[in-house]
């Protein structure tokens, strides 16, 4: 699929294509974040691990778990049953490593880089389009690199295309920049006008988006699925979770902008919510103890969301290991009970109705979202 052949397909998709039924959205929270301060658990070990990082008024999410402070703007999600948390998930070949760890968790095999990643090789089962597969920042993400043509924009104003082999790290964010479109003319003109057409569109139904990075590239995810181009997956991502040092006051900060992004999406959607599910993801969790700069260092299971679609909301799923020196992983973090491949491979069978055996080969879907 080349250039042209793109915005062809895209104005064609732009002015009068058939709605997009299902769509997934993965949200890349990169740096590790820490899902205990997040989805605090209740219990009194983690006090004793966290003197100074404790935060004695959390919000009551259930009965054994609660939400960071910071992130109220889900809580009508949660009552509404329209989003949903699970505990314990990460990668069940684990590194502490923020290069390798988010290679092995895009490239989908376990422990493992590739030529590819997990969501390319998905969408030759998926319908062919301009649209299909999008990547809202800057450069085209790991997981979407492979022989399947993508676009990526770090703004709709501004999209680019992409496509062959995945680059190398150094080169990962430089390549979708430098793949600018530079043809010009009638048939490029259509297409560019379309997408900013669709990049003028107003929020609906009072969604006020936060100001921030993650809010902006929320509302263009948005304006593709309203504009109705073919979206089947959308990738984006937001960075700043590494917090060694400093971490309530960095990490609230973050989490907010998560939380307020989200609750806007979700308003933003209406109704069409149901048709689009969203999940965060990030390469590892935290320490369970603080470090001595009252942060945490780089760990292994985290908490991730689940919005929208069928997903079973208001609750926290996945089995909770302890927070006891005999239950930690290493006798340090928060041990991995659920596979976070095996989500993912839930979410494209359940919810994008396609095998997930090419995307995630020998990963068992789990069933811990939908139903």
């Amino acid at each position: 699929m080349n250039r042209r052949t793109l915005l062809l397909g895209g104005t064609s998709l732009l002015f009068g294509a058939t709605p997009s039924k299902k769509a997934l959205v993965v949200v890349f929270l990169r740096g590790g974040v820490d899902g205990l301060a997040m989805v605090p658990p209740r219990e009194a070990e983690l006090e004793r691990l966290r003197p100074s990082l404790f935060d004695a008024a959390p919000l009551k999410l259930d009965g054994s778990f609660d939400l960071h402070p910071s992130m109220s703007a889900l809580l009508p999600l949660l009552e509404q049953k329209r989003l949903g948390v699970l505990h314990a998930v990460g990668q069940l070949k684990p590194s502490r490593s923020h290069f390798d760890a988010q290679d092995f968790l895009e490239s989908g095999r376990a422990g493992e880089k590739g030529a590819d990643g997990w969501l390319n090789r998905v969408l030759p089962a998926l319908p062919k389009g301009a649209f299909t597969a999008v990547a809202v920042q800057n450069g085209v993400p790991y997981a979407l690199q492979g022989a399947e043509a993508v676009v990526a924009f770090p703004a709709l104003r501004d999209f680019r295309v992409a496509a062959g082999p995945a680059a190398s790290f150094e080169q990962l964010y430089a390549s979708a920049v430098d793949e600018a479109l530079k043809v010009r003319g009638a048939e490029a003109f259509s297409g560019i006008e379309a997408a900013k057409g669709l990049a003028a569109l107003e929020p609906k139904n009072g969604a006020a988006y936060p100001k921030g990075q993650l809010g902006r590239r929320l509302q263009d995810v948005v304006r593709l699925v309203h504009g109705d181009v073919g979206l089947k997956v959308a990738v984006t991502e937001l960075g700043g979770f590494d917090t060694h040092l400093g971490q309530k006051l960095a990490l609230g900060a973050r989490l907010k902008e998560v939380a307020e992004s989200l609750a806007a999406f979700a308003t933003d959607l209406g109704e069409r919510l149901s048709d689009v599910c969203v999940l965060t993801v990030t390469e590892f969790g935290r320490t369970a103890r603080e470090n001595g700069t009252r942060g945490t260092d780089h760990g292994t299971a985290s908490a991730m969301f689940a919005l929208g679609g069928a997903v079973k909301g208001g609750r926290v799923g996945g089995e909770w290991p302890g927070l006891k020196a005999a239950q930690l992983f290493e006798g340090r973090d928060l041990r991995v009970t659920l596979d976070v491949r095996s989500v993912l491979a839930e979410a494209l069978t359940a919810h994008l109705e396609v095998s997930s055996e090419s995307a995630l080969p020998g990963v068992k879907p789990a069933r811990v979202l939908f139903g």
